[in-house]
Order: C-alpha cells, then structure tokens, then sequence
C-alpha cells in the first residue's frame, strides 16, 4: 500500500470512530493520524534490516505524540489509536485489523522471554484506556478490554475483560459489533457477585431481627403467665 492509500485509510478510520471530530481537516492533527503514517515508513526501514533508521523514525514520533510503536511491530489495517498518550506497542506485538486502542495501553513483554514476547490481537479488538497485556498470547476477536484491566493471559474471541488481573466474562462466542464497543460498559461479575451477597446478607439480618423479636415475644408472654 502507498503513502496516498495510507493518508486515505488513516482518514477514513478516524472519522468512522471519533465522533468528536466535525472537520475532516481535523484528522491531520490526531496523534494516531501522524504516528501511524511514520509507524508505516519505520516498519518498511525495519523490514530491510535498516534498524537504526527505523529505531530513529519511531522514537522522533514518540517524542511528537506521547506514542510509542516499535517499528518491528505488525500492525493491521484500521488501527485506531484514540487520545494516545503513553500508549506502548512492543517489538513482537501482532494487531489485526480494526483494532481500537485508548491512553495509556502498553501491549507489553515480561522481560523475560525471547523471539515472540509481545500479545497478539486479532481483528476488531477494542483494549480501554489503562489496560496493560503483557506477554506472548492472544487476545481473540471482537473482545473488548475493560479501563485498567492487566491482562496476563489468553482470552477467547467474543469476550470481555475486567481487573486486577484480567477476569474473562464469555458472551456465547456471539459476534460484538464494531459499534457497540463501548469501553465505559462492560460487565464486572466480581461486583455482581458482591451485590448478589450484599442482598443475601440484609435478608439474613433481617430474619434474625425478625426472630429475636419473636422469641422476645414469647420470653413476655410467658412471664406475663
């Protein structure tokens, strides 16, 4: 793909999903705009084993807009990168198509491992703002990540993921629409629970209540006799 079709793709992604914008002149000041077409130029300098021009081209774009892509990443069509302060790609990290990534995720290895350290994400991801992958393992389609979530381990397609460390909430392996990815509702099912309980617990107290009352009752009615 050229560097017109590039410009044309980057456009057309960030007036579908930032419903903030109402100019398309606009798309030319987005950080995710400008990072991705330089990503695009340090990924081919990278591929010819120019490692030095590329380290040169992506860090001088980390410095201009608070995002850091390897230049060794792979990166699918239709990434969208919203606000993208302090968000981090690794070297070995894979991003499918229609990806959409907020502030503040880190796509990140353990330091401990070689070759392919980094997550992959397949097609129509969508990881919240805060969210932290870290090591070598996938995140399936269409899933969502939740806001703060630290994601350790794989996670099927269709899924959802909150928490300290990342809980899975399955959907029936239904398909998530590309416009329901909502990153501000998503279910907890550790607070459901909690709720569950809290309910469970004021029923108790007050059947006991209701049974001290009782026995009081019969404790005055037997001494009246």
């Amino acid at each position: 793909m050229g560097f017109i079709a590039h410009v044309k793709e980057e456009f057309a992604v960030i007036k579908e999903r930032d419903p903030a914008i109402k100019s398309p002149w606009e798309v030319l000041l987005y950080p995710s705009f400008r990072v991705m077409l330089k990503y695009r130029k340090a990924h081919k300098q990278y591929l010819r084993g120019h490692y030095f021009r590329a380290r040169w081209i992506s860090q001088r774009a980390a410095r201009k807009t608070g995002i850091e892509i390897h230049p060794g990443a792979t990166i699918g069509k239709g990434l969208f990168i919203d606000h993208g302060a302090g968000v981090i790609i690794g070297e070995t990290a894979v991003i499918g198509d229609n990806v959409t990534l907020y502030q503040g995720v880190t796509l990140g290895g353990t330091g401990k491992e070689t070759g392919k350290r980094h997550p992959t994400l397949e097609d129509n991801v969508m990881v919240s703002a805060g969210a932290k992958i870290i090591g070598s393992f996938t995140i399936g389609e269409n899933s969502k990540i939740g806001a703060g979530s630290v994601v350790l381990e794989a996670v099927p397609p269709n899924c959802t993921v909150v928490g300290v460390p990342g809980r899975v909430v399955k959907r029936e392996n239904v398909r998530v629409p590309r416009e329901t990815m909502d990153q501000c509702h998503l279910p907890d099912p550790v607070l459901d629970d909690i709720r569950v309980l809290q309910c469970e617990n004021t029923e108790l107290i007050n059947r006991v209540l209701e049974l001290e009352k009782r026995l009081k009752d019969i404790e005055k009615n037997s001494a009246a006799e």
